[in-house]
């Protein structure tokens, strides 16, 4: 067996360990925009990362965990789809002002105030009309929803998530509770998340 193809094999085994499909309201929030930049904040193994990079955005993923970075490279590189994986602290990490079109947290679980610093933090990045997508557990999935952290702490809603955005000069455009229901072995759960869209105000 040579040795690109032992690459190739391991590479495919190791990106069937995981799964790669893409979070449902990533897919529902970003088909039918058009590619720009892509800032995955919290990227964890990549999925969303990866789907984007396949419809032509140019991603930037950061994750503080060396082995979810690592998967990613393996999935984009088996893919062919590039992702730049970064391990870095996702509430510190700072982009160039005006550096992406796109900045998504999907399931960032944070207290208020860390998720408060991490959006002060990027938001400078989005450029004019970008735009931030965050997906998280919500607070109500604690007694009525399936999963999730069970510390609450970790919980909030999109009315706290629009509130900090929009103190950042965003404008809000959705913030709303989604049900997502869960296969697991005895069948079907329904979790309770939120998604929150907010804009950046348009140049000139």
């Amino acid at each position: 067996m040579s040795d690109t193809a032992s690459w190739a094999e391991r590479h495919a085994a190791a990106a069937m360990a995981w799964d790669t499909t893409p979070n449902p309201f990533v897919v529902a929030a970003c088909r039918k925009l058009r590619p720009g930049r892509a800032l995955d904040l919290g990227a964890g193994e990549g999925a969303n990362s990866v789907w984007l990079a396949g419809r032509g955005w140019q991603v930037t993923a950061i994750d503080s965990g060396t082995v979810e970075v690592g998967r990613i490279q393996s999935h984009s590189a088996l893919l062919n789809h590039p992702v730049d994986a970064i391990v870095g602290d996702a509430v510190g990490y700072r982009p160039h002002p005006a550096s992406f079109d796109l900045i998504l947290l999907s399931y960032l679980q944070l207290p208020v105030p860390p998720l408060r610093l991490a959006f002060q933090h990027v938001v400078p990045g989005l450029a004019p009309g970008g735009r931030i997508l965050v997906i998280a557990h919500d607070a109500s999935n604690l007694d009525r929803g399936w999963g999730g952290p069970r510390d609450p702490n970790l919980l909030t809603t999109p009315e706290v998530v629009a509130g900090l955005l929009a103190d950042l000069g965003l404008v809000v455009r959705r913030a709303e509770v989604v049900r997502r229901e869960v296969l697991t072995e005895v069948g079907f759960h329904v979790a309770l998340d939120h998604v929150v869209e907010a804009l950046a105000p348009s140049a000139g």
